[in-house]
């Protein structure tokens, strides 16, 4: 779990705060010294070799002739060799998982090494267009798609920029490939996973995109009304393909009864 004080920050400005719609670009750029924390956390670094022991091929994709991790290196540059693709060494090394995106070929997706997936599975992604990665929620591309596409093209050299994706999740588990059942047990026992992401052109070719997923207690909620109203409003507006790709018609129903039940 994250620190308190962490704790304490992400409720008081959740990413819905003001019943923000779930998909928004919403970047705003960082410093070049907020972009990674290094070392990076101990209990992720243990997460991500554990994966890499057991399901690399899941975890690790290369789309290229390993031009994308040459642009890579000199921002993330390691003494680990642990591994046989650079860009796994490199994200062991960091709390993030990586994707590098080739600006000029279709923004296609071709490194990456990803050990904290959402409901997606990096071997169904690599090698695609960022649009064709995102058909899968067709009101994704439609909301954010001409967006996005227009910021990676214009996007400056060597500034990172921020933003916070979120989900709900049954547990806190890290490497969720596929999406879940409706999970079971009582909605106060379920999780917030907020994504911290960040996209940074790091050449005329080459765009890096990180995820680092954080996971904050639902049962929390109750002693932060304003960012339970709100949550309860940003989900009542999802539309058809968001509720879908969220977890189904009956996760949200349950979601928005136990939020109804301690706000209103």
């Amino acid at each position: 779990m994250p620190p308190k004080s962490t704790a304490t920050d992400f409720w008081l400005n959740p990413p819905w705060a003001g019943s923000k719609p779930k998909y928004r670009l919403g970047l705003a750029p960082i410093h070049l010294n907020q972009w990674f924390d290094t070392p990076g956390s101990t209990s992720i670094r243990e997460h991500k070799q554990h994966i890499l022991a057991n399901q690399y091929t899941d975890a690790v994709a290369i789309a290229d002739n390993g031009d994308a991790e040459r642009a890579l290196s000199p921002y993330l540059a390691t003494n680990e060799n642990a591994y046989p693709d650079p860009i796994a060494n490199m994200a062991v090394a960091i709390d993030d998982d990586l994707c590098v995106i080739k600006t000029t070929d279709h923004q296609r997706l071709v490194a990456a090494c990803v050990c904290s997936p959402s409901y997606w599975h990096l071997n169904e992604k690599i090698g695609h267009s960022l649009h064709t990665i995102h058909a899968s929620v067709p009101s994704m591309n439609r909301k954010i798609g001409t967006p996005v596409t227009h910021f990676i093209d214009n996007a400056p050299l060597l500034q990172p920029f921020e933003r916070c994706n979120w989900f709900v999740h049954g547990d806190n588990t890290r490497f969720h490939a596929r999406p879940e059942a409706l999970p079971q047990h009582a909605v106060r026992d379920w999780f917030i996973r907020s994504e911290r992401e960040t996209l940074c052109r790091l050449s005329e070719d080459y765009l890096l995109f990180t995820i680092n997923p954080r996971f904050f207690p639902l049962t929390d909620l109750q002693q932060y009304p304003g960012a339970a109203i709100d949550l309860y409003r940003s989900i009542q507006n999802f539309d058809a393909d968001e509720i879908d790709y969220f977890g189904g018609s009956q996760k949200c129903a349950t979601l928005l009864a136990w939020l109804k039940q301690i706000t209103f």
